[in-house]
């Protein structure tokens, strides 16, 4: 099977019931399905053929989930597109995947048509406005007047559904290659755990970004699979996402520590009725065992804690996968995946050890989109090498202790130091910079930037991020800059990026 006919054949069963409530309003399956046909009869049109890629770059809306399918039904890869990118982010994805089309919402317009003016791949920007927009073509003619009827594509599951893009070694994205199969085994073997199990009667709240892959798989596929319904959040806010669950009588929440940690501190939380939530989920970030605590303790619901990443499809561990929830780890693994703590040989490690977590399964990327030395580095003897550091106990729990990478997870989006300090060396007053973590309570961790200034030069700590904020996303900008006469190096030059965390930390 691969991810369109699970559409379909949820159709077949589920087709007058509701898909997806949006704002109050029902998008039943048979309609999502034939908005997907649509979608794909149009690309078709277009001239888009299987294995060309298309992207999305859309927020949380019904359109992204009609795009989603319809480009799958049409033989194509989804690139999904972070929307907090800038037009340099977006031009480089487009450019590097080589996509054919891009697909959008009205704000995101600009951005995309900047981005598309450099990427000689792409030959379509498609626009759902309500006005026309010069340069690009209206979501409403092209995709409202194609035929929704199945289209005649031969979709494999071995085929390529999803080029993910995640940081990489050199500060430069990589796009991780997801199949058909990868994405649906991980929905299989999530289904293999009893409590995360979803059941047709099951209304997930999902206000975690579409383009990111713990919401489109888990959140969405997940819940197609077995007919449920999703109660899509637009734009997260605290006191109306609790009214929406308890309106909408939600079973299941799939959310990231600062979403919890919101909630967490708002007075009046047991003033909402969530008696009707059976299942709770954390993941993309760490989530502090107190905020965990405290939550757990209001709403009356275990928050279960997982781990993944985008080359798994993404779940590899999960608490909800034990007997019980053991707060600061992330469970034992998944049904279906294995996962192992080694040493630097690849050697497997005694329980309590730390070593690098790695894993292999049916759910396990193909690769790295043109970058078969990255693949060879990361799967080793068909294991996916992580670069993250863990124990594991005696119970089979593992704990995320680090990172053997340097990346910093913001909210659950990942920020590669190099990609910022690039940006902070453009700026004409500094000299040198080196960007690393530091513990934040809400986004699980921000970014810190020291730097150097040039002889003579002055800059304020707000200017330099203004600065930042002109260029790259807002997550991957810097919230706290150190002014220093010089940076921490050992005797090669290289930057001693522990001793900056060590001071970050103790800064905050």
């Amino acid at each position: 099977m691969d991810l369109g006919q699970m559409l379909a054949r949820t159709t077949e069963r589920y087709a007058d019931k509701p898909a997806i409530i949006f704002r109050d309003q029902p998008t039943t399956y048979d309609e999502l399905n034939r908005r997907a046909n649509a979608v794909a009869n149009a690309l078709m049109g277009l001239g888009i053929q299987p294995g060309d890629r298309v992207a999305i770059y859309i927020h949380d809306l019904p359109l992204f989930m009609e795009a989603y399918y319809g480009i799958l039904r049409a033989g194509a890869a989804v690139i999904p597109l972070n929307v907090l990118y800038k037009a340099g982010e977006v031009e480089y994805i487009l450019r590097d995947s080589g996509a054919k089309a891009i697909l959008t919402f009205g704000p995101f317009a600009q951005v995309a048509i900047a981005a598309a003016a450099n990427a000689p791949d792409l030959q379509q920007v498609i626009v759902a406005a309500p006005q026309d927009i010069p340069g690009t073509l209206a979501w409403r003619t092209v995709f409202g007047e194609a035929p929704d009827t199945p289209p005649a594509v031969a979709v494999r599951e071995e085929d390529l559904a999803v080029i993910t893009y995640t940081s990489g070694t050199t500060g430069r994205p990589k796009g991780a290659m997801l199949t058909h199969r990868n994405l649906l085994s991980n929905c299989q073997q999530c289904s293999e755990v009893p409590r995360i199990s979803p059941v047709p009667e099951d209304v997930v709240w999902l206000a975690l970004p579409l383009f990111h892959i713990y919401a489109m798989n888990v959140g969405m596929n997940l819940t197609i699979l077995h007919g449920g319904t999703m109660a899509l959040i637009e734009r997260f806010e605290p006191a109306s996402s609790l009214e929406v669950i308890q309106k909408q009588r939600c079973t299941v929440i799939y959310g990231a520590p600062p979403m919890f940690v919101a909630w967490a501190q708002m007075p009046n939380l047991r003033d909402y009725d969530l008696k009707s939530v059976r299942y709770i989920a954390s993941g993309a970030a760490a989530l502090p065992v107190r905020v965990m605590e405290l939550f757990e303790g209001l709403s009356g619901v275990p928050i279960s804690e997982g781990y993944g990443l985008s080359e798994a499809a993404p779940v590899v561990t999960s608490n909800a996968a034990g007997p019980v929830t053991k707060a600061g780890t992330v469970g034992p693994a998944i049904p279906g995946c294995e996962v192992r703590i080694v040493d630097e040989a690849g050697a497997e490690l005694p329980h309590g050890e730390l070593g690098e977590l790695i894993c292999r399964g049916p759910n396990i990327m193909k690769g790295y989109w043109q970058q078969p030395q990255a693949t060879a580095e990361a799967l080793r003897d068909g294991w996916l090498h992580t670069g993250d550091l863990a124990t594991q106990d005696d119970d089979g729990y593992f704990t995320i202790v680090d990172r053997k990478k340097d990346m910093i997870v913001v909210s659950g989006f990942n920020v590669y130091p190099r990609e910022v300090e690039e940006i902070l060396f453009r700026h004409p007053a500094i000299a040198d910079a080196a960007v690393v973590q530091y513990p934040d309570p809400y986004q699980g961790e921000s970014v810190m930037a020291f730097v150097v200034l040039k002889p003579g030069a002055s800059a304020t700590e707000q200017e330099i991020i203004e600065f930042c904020r002109g260029q790259i996303a807002v997550f991957k900008c810097p919230r706290r800059v150190v002014f220093r006469t010089e940076l921490p190096k050992n005797n090669t030059g290289k930057v001693l990026r522990r001793e900056l965390r060590d001071e970050a930390a103790r800064l905050v």
